[in-house]
Parts: C-alpha cells; sequence; structure tokens
C-alpha cells in the first residue's frame, strides 16, 4: 500500500482497518472516501458460531438437558439465597406417585403403558427429591453431582427415545 493511501495519526476501533481512498483530481472540494474493513473471525468465534448453530438446531432433542442444568442453577440459588426450600420442596416428590396411583385408578393400564408410567412417574419423583436435597444442602453437595447426572442421562434417554417412536 503506498504512503498516499495510508491513514497517520487516526484512531479507529479494535480490530477494524481503515483505507482512505485519494482525493480524485477534479473534485478538490469534497470529502475523501472512506472504506471500512472488518477484521476477520478468530478462530475461537468461528468455533463457537458452530457450537452455537448446532445447539440451536437440536433444541428440542436437547430439552431434558436444558431443564437440568437450569434445576442446577435454580437448585444453588435456592440453596444460596434460602437453604430452608427445600423443607418445603420435599412433599412434592411424592407427587408423581400419587398421579400414578391416580391414572391406574381412573384409566388401568397394563404392559408398556404401566412400564412408561411408572418410569415417568420414578423419574419425575427422583428429579423432585433432587431438587429439593439440592435446594437444602447445596446442589454439589456429596453425591448429589451424580445423582444429577444420571437423573439427566436417564431424561435425555427416553427423549429420545420417545422422540423416534412417535
Amino acid at each position: 500500500m503506498s504512503s498516499r493511501t495510508r491513514t497517520r495519526g487516526v484512531k479507529t476501533a479494535a480490530g477494524v482497518h481503515t483505507v482512505r481512498i485519494p482525493r480524485q483530481r477534479g473534485r478538490r472540494g469534497a470529502d475523501p472516501f472512506v472504506v471500512v474493513v472488518p477484521e476477520r473471525p478468530s478462530l475461537t468465534r468461528e468455533a463457537l458460531a458452530v457450537v452455537g448453530g448446532w445447539l440451536w438446531r437440536s433444541r428440542r432433542a436437547l430439552a431434558p438437558t436444558a431443564l437440568a442444568v437450569l434445576a442446577l442453577v435454580v437448585a444453588g440459588l435456592l440453596h444460596v439465597i434460602a437453604w430452608w426450600s427445600g423443607l418445603l420442596l420435599a412433599p412434592t416428590a411424592a407427587g408423581p406417585l400419587v398421579w400414578l396411583l391416580v391414572m391406574q385408578r381412573r384409566r388401568p393400564a397394563t404392559g408398556s403403558v404401566l412400564a412408561w408410567r411408572a418410569g415417568l412417574a420414578a423419574l419425575t419423583s427422583s428429579a423432585l427429591a433432587w431438587l429439593a436435597t439440592a435446594a437444602g444442602f447445596g446442589p454439589l453437595a456429596g453425591a448429589l453431582e451424580l445423582w444429577w447426572l444420571l437423573t439427566l442421562i436417564t431424561a435425555q434417554s427416553a427423549w429420545l427415545i420417545v422422540r423416534r417412536t412417535h
């Protein structure tokens, strides 16, 4: 680049290159043209864009994972703000089991339907019991992180199976 086209002493934002085109001979009173060329994105930014695009395209398939991460954050906040909230959440763990009994009484099921109902009730009850315990003791206390991970893997696997068959 010649010295006539390079700018001297002009400050620009970080990551932006400015190229000035010198005045043309016939236009003495006109301002010069300014062409702003952005810098190429970094490899980290491109990798984050690829991962973000993949997460956005598969957002329905990853719904249980998003809920599990949300539950982890909520449990941590509840533990920090009000540890006694675990005592209030503890009775909710019995709710899915009550639902199973009511459903079996209203609409009796056998075979695979009963197995799915029982599995759903057990998984939901386990997740609510984890939330109550994590709110009381902290989400990473003892074996709670392993309990969270196993519940996440089970829920994600069941979600993918149900989505494939229906």
